[in-house]
């Protein structure tokens, strides 16, 4: 869905006059002007705030040339995800986040990186990767985060904000609508709290569906986040002694 139709939902909602085009002519347009920012705002809220939604995760690859240790993020960087690590090269343990950044000086000055578990350490400072030891020439680290560009441009690629009428949400359009009416009406004075509560049950919905539940093998699951519960009464067959 469009931006122009979601914001023509919205304005049929709120009681506002339903636009032909939302960016024609917008310098002009005080609505418009408030319903581009508004749903701005609220994409993004939904994109960053609310968890790691799988159309934005994606992930990058640094690879090294002997001499640098630190490398800029990626221009579509916005975090690192709740699980994230760095990997580098055919290590099987992670490499070790030093969130301190006096211990991450202590350690430079002290050449104490430990490179025998997980390859070394990492840290972010100036908006740049930092890693520790220096990566050999072609060795490659790697790690997983979240796209800030929540927008797909009908010129093509993506972005961050709505640009044009026929730009669309990434994610799922009805949860902007649903976004954008109660917080215009809250902006605006208007009773608001059933707009939100509506709000909150399809964001809930969204974000359950988008974690699939783990596939059961037998009694062992796929995946190590998941468990099988024991039942703690004792089962008797028949012909067995209790």
């Amino acid at each position: 869905m469009a931006l122009l139709q979601v914001i023509k939902d919205v304005c049929a909602t709120v009681g506002v006059t339903m636009p032909t085009s939302v960016f024609s002519n917008i310098a002009g347009n005080r609505t418009m002007q408030e319903m581009v920012s508004l749903a701005n705002e609220m994409a993004q809220r939904i994109a960053y705030d609310q968890r790691d939604w799988q159309a934005l995760r994606t992930s990058t690859t640094v690879v090294g040339d002997g001499v640098a240790g630190s490398y800029p993020l990626p221009e579509n960087f916005k975090r690192l995800m709740l699980t994230s690590n760095m990997w580098r090269g055919t290590y099987t343990e992670p490499m070790t986040f030093v969130a301190d950044h006096d211990e991450w000086i202590r350690n430079n000055r002290s050449e104490g990186w430990d490179s025998a578990i997980g390859g070394g350490s990492w840290t972010f400072s100036g908006g740049q990767l930092h890693l520790a030891p220096v990566l050999s020439v072609a060795e490659a680290v790697s790690f997983a985060y979240l796209d800030k560009n929540c927008v797909k441009l009908a010129s093509g690629g993506y972005g961050d904000v709505f640009q044009s009428d026929a730009d669309s949400f990434r994610l799922d359009e009805r949860l902007l609508k649903l976004a954008m009416i109660y917080q215009w009406k809250a902006q605006k004075g208007s009773a608001y709290a059933e707009d939100m509560s509506t709000f909150g049950d399809a964001l809930a919905v969204a974000m359950g569906h988008d974690q699939p539940a783990p596939i059961l093998i037998g009694r062992r699951p796929i995946s190590e986040s998941s468990r099988v519960a024991i039942p703690t009464q004792t089962l008797y067959f028949p012909g067995a002694t209790p």
